[in-house]
């Protein structure tokens, strides 16, 4: 709700230039403005702290930290090299501590990092749409949606998903499937059985290479 709020904040208005205009969008208050901030990035903001993950409540300190080496926010920031001449155990106080230090500086060396792991798109086969459309021995795309003692439940795409046994989970022998599997990992199985009438898939990912 709050998302759609920002959306439709700056749709009507235009893009934020900082993010104390997020307050400016109903629904967000000081309490929600101080969680969410340090998350959300403001692109080509005034101040370049916007565009990093480092909190508003922090930018005092980047600014002592400034006046400490002598350089404006904008020479700092493009001058990685002085932030690794910054004794991190000396600036900790006032509920920094070393880690927090490091994070900042981390965050001022690359402004306006995705820390979003990359994004590999996923498709089920177009071809296999119902549990009718499998075949034995075919070998299809699937997502893990469950794990148990006894194996892991996979979603091929065909509405009912399909069971690999611990026994198939690999070519060796399994004590634990979740030593070999977790959910929303993506698989390559291939269709052992198929049992239309009590809505049954019998999978096995021995023998596929998973990468």
């Amino acid at each position: 709700k709050t998302a759609a709020a920002i959306v439709k904040h700056r749709d009507e208005n235009g893009p934020f230039r900082s993010r104390a205009e997020l307050k400016k969008v109903k629904g967000i208050g000081e309490k929600c403005f101080e969680q969410a901030s340090g998350f959300l990035r403001i692109r080509s903001a005034e101040n370049p702290l916007d565009n990093t993950g480092i909190h508003p409540e922090q930018y005092a300190f980047i600014d002592s930290l400034c006046s400490k080496l002598q350089m404006d926010l904008s020479a700092l920031i493009s001058n990685p090299a002085a932030l690794d001449r910054i004794n991190v155990r000396e600036m900790t106080g006032e509920g920094r501590g070393v880690e927090t230090i490091r994070d900042i500086i981390n965050e001022l060396k690359a402004p306006g990092r995705d820390p979003r792991q990359e994004f590999s798109a996923f498709e089920f086969n177009r071809d296999v749409n119902s549990m009718e459309d499998l075949q034995e021995e075919m070998v299809l795309p699937g997502i893990v949606t469950n794990v148990t003692a006894f194996g892991a439940f996979v979603d091929i795409g065909v509405h009912q998903d399909g069971l690999v046994h611990i026994s198939q989970l690999a070519d060796r022998f399994v004590s634990d499937p979740s030593d070999i599997v977790k959910v929303s990992q993506k698989v390559m199985v291939r269709v052992m059985e198929v049992d239309l009438g009590r809505k049954r898939i019998s999978l096995s990912m021995k023998g596929i290479n998973q990468d």
